[in-house]
């Protein structure tokens, strides 16, 4: 069961600055509500009211019974961009642009031996055939161990929570009918269809 759902804001400096942000000093975490992932499903569902909802595609692990590592998957971070920029110029937080239903939706788990093979993985988002972000777990401004660490040091992490590392640069709106296929390559492919 997930019952937490910790989120790292800005671990690609591409996608910082596409936003008009700051690249961080440390990792900057914000909670999904456990409840707002859907597993393995084909169908992403977007909210009922009139917004506009962003892609964020993510590598997301999953802590273990011992709070290690030890599967992962392939995680959007379905966002209301527009809800978020309104709460963001208020100084207010950001849990209704984040943590709708179903804002959080996976592809299947792989197992994961080793944190050396996440290290070096291309991350690619295609919609309606078109590639709208492209980036390499490489790239993160963050190591996996060091968002692990953080995670555990600061906050009650519980067995089978999920930790999302931050998404690539690209994000951009979905619309009903989009065909969104994610790519962990040589691990993971899955394909959603936006209802």
């Amino acid at each position: 069961m997930i019952q937490n759902i910790w989120a790292v804001g800005r671990n690609y400096a591409e996608h910082a600055k596409e936003l008009g942000n700051e690249i961080p000093t440390e990792p900057m975490i914000f909670l999904k509500a456990g409840s707002t992932a859907t597993l393995a499903s084909k169908d992403l569902h977007l909210p009922t009211w009139d917004s506009e909802i962003h892609h964020e595609v993510e590598l997301a692990l999953q802590f273990d019974e011992n709070l290690q590592i030890d599967e992962a998957c392939l995680a959007l971070d379905l966002t209301d961009r527009k809800k978020q920029n309104e709460l963001k110029a208020k100084g207010h937080p950001w849990t209704l642009a984040k943590s709708f239903i179903d804002s959080c939706p996976l592809s299947n788990f792989f197992p994961v031996n080793d944190l050396e093979e996440l290290k070096n993985l291309e991350i690619t988002l295609k919609i309606n055939n078109e590639v709208r972000q492209k980036g390499n777990t490489n790239q993160m401004i963050f190591r996996i161990e060091d968002l692990i660490n953080f995670v555990k040091k600061h906050f009650p992490v519980q067995p089978g929570d999920l930790l999302l590392t931050g998404t690539p640069s690209g994000v951009g709106p979905i619309k009903k009918g989009d065909i969104l296929e994610a790519e962990l390559k040589t691990k993971m492919m899955h394909t959603w269809k936006a209802q």
